[in-house]
């Protein structure tokens, strides 16, 4: 049977208030108008709802009935329409973001830190990865949306803000000072014990791939997961750290670390913002998107 919905919606109001005034006040319409639809569904279900009496109403058995399942749902949907509401003003929900150690550290921490201030029921969620592993997060829809470094492949599905840029360099202990001063040629580093991170990061293979266009190959000695460790094993002179340079910042302000100076530098790379445009992002999520997008100039 194909009922309007509306008069089930003013059955609710009808058997709440048990009163057609009531309501009428409570839809904000007119009395005749909650009567004419109480008619109209008694008609199209085939049996009375409502018993009036000089007060008001009362449910007849088969109006109880109706009511027990009307009411549990309707009031459902008035539950999903308030929750629905407090998602979009921010009052609770979730931002799924995926980021590396490095766009975590060196440019979304402070970020997060802001959002949480602003919007303390909002969940973050973090998935940490390397960047290759972040874009297929993103196509597979785990996180909103991710913070990379490039250089990124040309990809229509993806619409990428670049936030900032960073500077690949090579750091070494004082075992290494002899190479101080020096300006050095890349092929050197063939001689030289290399510390990098592994192959299937988006920093070594931009480096590999520099390298390899200046017609040099390298075999590090050490393949690391975090550049943390790269800084750690190059303090300890286990050979020359292949590093963005802002891990290795404070070590060389400090003396603990050296920068080898090349006769050409190595080309800067940017720490970009991608989202994928076939996805619908949550209330929350576009929040965070258009924050650091504001922060950042990128508008």
């Amino acid at each position: 049977m194909n009922m309007n919905l509306e008069y089930y919606k003013i059955f609710y109001y009808v058997a709440t208030e048990l009163s057609i005034t009531g309501a009428a006040r409570k839809l904000c319409i007119s009395q005749p108008a909650v009567s004419q639809a109480v008619r109209q569904l008694e008609q199209g279900l085939g049996t009375a709802l409502f018993t009036r009496c000089a007060r008001g109403v009362s449910l007849t058995r088969a109006g109880a009935l109706l009511y027990s399942y009307v009411g549990s749902g309707y009031e459902a949907i008035l539950e999903g329409e308030k929750q629905l509401a407090k998602m979009i003003n921010l009052e609770y929900g979730e931002v799924r973001i995926g980021a590396s150690d490095m766009t975590l550290q060196f440019y979304l921490l402070p970020f997060l830190e802001q959002f949480h201030q602003l919007y303390p029921e909002i969940k973050v969620t973090v998935t940490n990865a390397p960047t290759p592993q972040t874009i297929q997060h993103l196509n597979q829809g785990r996180i909103d949306f991710g913070v990379v470094t490039g250089p990124l492949e040309a990809d229509c599905r993806f619409e990428c803000f670049c936030v900032r840029k960073i500077q690949d360099i090579f750091v070494a202990g004082e075992k290494f000072q002899y190479l101080e001063g020096r300006k050095l040629d890349y092929r050197e580093l063939e001689k030289l014990p290399l510390i990098c991170l592994e192959e299937d990061t988006s920093t070594r293979k931009y480096v590999d791939r520099y390298l390899e266009n200046n017609g040099v190959i390298i075999t590090p000695e050490f393949e690391l997961a975090t550049s943390d460790m790269i800084v750690q094993f190059a303090m300890r002179n286990l050979g020359i750290g292949c590093i963005v340079e802002d891990f290795a910042k404070k070590q060389i302000e400090k003396g603990d670390l050296i920068q080898l100076d090349f006769k050409a530098s190595i080309p800067e790379r940017d720490m970009c913002l991608i989202v994928d445009q076939r996805s619908t992002m949550s209330a929350a999520a576009e929040r965070l998107k258009e924050l650091l997008e504001v922060q950042d100039g990128v508008k």
